[in-house]
């Protein structure tokens, strides 16, 4: 995987936490650089534990399947994209949700956890390319710790309108990774 698609795959990842940051920012009174620092790096390092589980896990079954690797992370990315891009469209009142008012570390570790799940599933298709996963790991922690930290301190001001674009965004942003994989696989063969 080359650079430019590790950095677009890093912050593709990141939307999805972004949007779920945007709504935490939200409902607090003025969120401090204190708190979205934390609230950024709980999420980072979530978000950078789950590929590494999901390339363990695309590892132990590559053997199986090495002819059709690229395929595989090629369609992944595209099912994650297509269902981001799905959740950015749903209308507002049916992922409206009770918003709490103070940030529990457990709170915030189970939405970090909620939102990376797309992230172990990018991991299993890390497992199939060409690509330095703890690379991939640590700059998908650092984009969504940035963007995590960003979008609280947004949040109040931003609202649920951005969170759905980013998250439409990074639904677009996997797609063309995924082509670009496959482009990649299929121009070398």
């Amino acid at each position: 995987m080359n650079p430019v698609s590790l950095i677009f795959l890093a912050f593709a990842m990141s939307t999805d936490a972004f949007a779920a940051a945007i709504g935490k920012g939200s409902s607090l009174d003025r969120p401090r650089l204190s708190e979205a620092l934390r609230t950024g790096i709980i999420f980072g390092v979530i978000e950078a534990i789950t590929p590494l589980v999901g390339w363990l896990l695309g590892q132990a079954a590559s053997q199986f399947v090495a002819d059709w690797d690229h395929w595989i992370a090629f369609v992944l990315l595209v099912l994650l994209g297509l269902h981001m891009i799905h959740n950015g469209l749903r209308a507002d009142h049916e992922t409206e949700q009770e918003k709490p008012g103070q940030h529990s570390f457990w709170i915030l570790a189970v939405t970090a956890l909620a939102t990376s799940i797309d992230a172990l599933a990018v991991g299993v298709g890390l497992a199939f390319v060409d690509v330095n996963i703890f690379l991939a790991a640590g700059a998908i922690g650092l984009a969504t710790m940035t963007m995590v930290t960003l979008g609280t301190m947004l949040g109040r001001a931003l609202g649920a309108v951005t969170g759905k674009r980013a998250e439409m965004v990074g639904g677009v942003v996997l797609i063309l990774v995924g082509a670009t994989i496959l482009y990649e696989h299929l121009s070398a063969a």
